[in-house]
């Protein structure tokens, strides 16, 4: 998804939904439906139904916060030309995290191919000064690479780094 804002104040976003497979979903909902009735059960079985059935309860609950909460939505990038570039991270609960990098500091937005022995896949990193890490785009998906290249141009018109009209993935297709 891209959207694009024109005027004084531009703005440039593109938005990576992802699409989660149901079946993990329902089996996580089993999973914690397991949980209460081996716990239930276990009350039932010693007598001490208060204090095992809470427990159980507050165990699944904390499960169940935590899977949602690692569970991402939805990624960003949020392009301002004046301002700079800013990440988000979307997840089920609600929960978004931002980082902001001034333009300034980017030295160079790099699309980098990835190799592994199962996998060859296609990432989009920025290079930061002051960092000596490269810093994801998409920390949780890994887009294909014609989803990537209108981004990486966008950033390098952004960075003026001038390289908008040619791109190295364009060429491996």
């Amino acid at each position: 998804m891209h959207d694009d804002c024109e005027g004084p104040h531009q703005l440039d976003s593109h938005h990576i939904v992802i699409q989660r497979n149901s079946a993990w979903v329902f089996l996580a909902h089993l999973f914690v439906l397991l949980l209460f009735i081996k716990a239930f059960y276990l009350c039932l079985l010693n007598g001490t139904l208060g204090t095992i059935f809470l427990l159980s309860m507050l165990s699944s609950a904390c499960f169940v916060k935590s899977y949602y909460d690692t569970l991402i939505e939805k990624e960003s990038v949020v392009i301002m030309p004046a301002l700079g570039v800013q990440l988000e991270a979307h997840s089920w609960s609600g929960r978004v995290v931002r980082s902001f990098i001034p333009i300034d500091k980017i030295l160079k937005p790099v699309l980098n191919e990835n190799v592994t022995p199962n996998t060859c896949y296609w990432s989009l990193v920025l290079l930061v000064s002051g960092k000596k890490e490269l810093i994801l785009a998409f920390k949780a998906v890994q887009p294909p690479v014609r989803l990537l290249v209108p981004i990486w141009k966008a950033l390098c018109a952004a960075t003026y780094c001038g390289e908008t009209t040619d791109s190295p993935a364009e060429d491996s297709e």
